[in-house]
C-alpha cells in the first residue's frame, strides 16, 4: 500500500482552478482533433484483419477533482471513429485522461458500448513528451471489467496505450489490446494506432464564469 496520510478528508489549501496549466504531461492533449490515417488490426474467424479509419477526438479540461488530500487536473475525451467514407460509429469511446502533480501519476479510463471498461495508469514528468500506460486484468486497482459474452469469448488480459507529442503540435497513439480468444491457444494483440491534428480549441466548464469584454 502507498503511503497515504492518516487524514484521507482534508482537502489541499491553495487550490488552483486553472486546470489547463496544471496537466502536466496531457497538457498538449487538449481540444479537438482528428486523424485520417487510423490503422487497425482486429480478430476474424479467417485470422488477423487490418482495418483503416478515421477519428474525430475531443478532450476539454475538468475542474480540478480532489479525493480528499488527492488533487486531479484532467481532460474528459469524446472519440468517435468511423471507417473511411462512411459515417456509421465503428468505434465510441468515452472517458478522462488525469494528471496527479504531487505523485507524477497519470490514469486513463476508458469506457465503450460493447460493456467494457477499463483503468491504465503509468506515471511521467510534468514536461514528458510521450508516456505509457497499463491495465491488467486482475487488478483490484488499475483493471479491466467486460461483460458476460466478452469474457467468455474474447478475454481481456491486458491494455496498453502509449502517447508521443509530436513536433509540430500533433500526438500520435499505439494502443496493445491483449485478449485470449475462445478457441485459440496463444494471446491476440488487437492494436490501433493514428496520429492527431488540433483543429478546434479544447472548450472549458460552460458553467465557468467568462471574463467581461
Amino acid at each position: 500500500m502507498a503511503d497515504f496520510p492518516t487524514d484521507i478528508y482534508s482537502e489541499p489549501a491553495n487550490q488552483d482552478g486553472d486546470t489547463l496549466k496544471n496537466l502536466g504531461p496531457l497538457r498538449g492533449l487538449a481540444g479537438i482533433w482528428e486523424g485520417t490515417r487510423g490503422t487497425d488490426v482486429k480478430p476474424k474467424a479467417d485470422g488477423p484483419r487490418t482495418q483503416a479509419y478515421v477519428e474525430h477526438y475531443e478532450l476539454h479540461p475538468i475542474d480540478p477533482q480532489t479525493n480528499g488530500p488527492q488533487m486531479l487536473y484532467g481532460l474528459r475525451y469524446h472519440t468517435y471513429i468511423t471507417k473511411p467514407g462512411l459515417t456509421k460509429m465503428y468505434h465510441d469511446q468515452v472517458g478522462h485522461w488525469l494528471w496527479e502533480p504531487a505523485t507524477g501519476a497519470i490514469i486513463h479510463t476508458l469506457s465503450i458500448p460493447r460493456g467494457q471498461i477499463a483503468m491504465a495508469s503509468g506515471n511521467a514528468a510534468a514536461d514528458a513528451t510521450s508516456f505509457e500506460l497499463v491495465a491488467t486484468r486482475g487488478s483490484e486497482v488499475y483493471g479491466i471489467c467486460s461483460n458476460p459474452f466478452i469474457e467468455y469469448a474474447f478475454k481481456t488480459l491486458e491494455y496498453r496505450i502509449k502517447v508521443t507529442m509530436n513536433p509540430g503540435g500533433s500526438w500520435s497513439y499505439d494502443s496493445d489490446t491483449v485478449m485470449q480468444i475462445r478457441g485459440q491457444d496463444t494471446p491476440f494483440h488487437h492494436t490501433d494506432r493514428n496520429t492527431l491534428t488540433c483543429i478546434s480549441a479544447p472548450i472549458p466548464n460552460p458553467l465557468a464564469p467568462r471574463p467581461a469584454g
